[in-house]
């Protein structure tokens, strides 16, 4: 539950320092770090930055989701979508969904490009989420 916190933590961030009114995005991520538990991508170009801190995530990505380049960026940021708008809605709703688990909300507007790895470790991050806490965003959730 504490980690759902650093989680959206993290998001507030990202949605805090995500520049909107760039409309050329190129793909290629400047930065991507992973140290322990924390996933780390940064571009200074786009002024953006997603810190993903959650105990046993970055085992996961590395043993148990597809590897990078199995879903192309459309099916991800499609997926991306549908995983954010269900999470917005549950924030809304604290008396029927575990506040602890959904804080705050996630400020993800499908019409950005944000590239490949953004929306990668977004989607498997939703994924470890519903399976990890037993939840269930959006449709059919692989189990890993």
């Amino acid at each position: 539950m504490k980690n759902s916190v650093y989680f959206l933590a993290i998001i507030l961030v990202f949605i805090i320092s995500c520049n909107t009114s760039k409309s050329n995005f190129p793909t290629t991520e400047k930065s991507v770090a992973a140290q322990g538990d924390t996933v780390r991508i940064a571009n200074d170009e786009l002024e953006y930055e997603v810190i993903i801190i959650d105990p046993g995530f970055n085992m996961w990505l590395n043993s148990r989701a597809f590897q990078r380049g199995y879903h192309s960026q459309a099916f991800l940021a499609a997926k991306n979508q549908l995983y954010v708008m269900e999470w917005n809605s549950r924030v809304l709703q604290p008396q029927r969904y575990d506040p602890n688990l959904y804080e705050m909300t996630i400020n993800y507007d499908p019409t950005i490009n944000y590239g490949y790895e953004v929306n990668y470790l977004i989607y498997n991050y939703m994924i470890y989420f519903q399976n990890t806490y037993n939840q269930i965003l959006f449709g059919f959730v692989p189990i890993r």
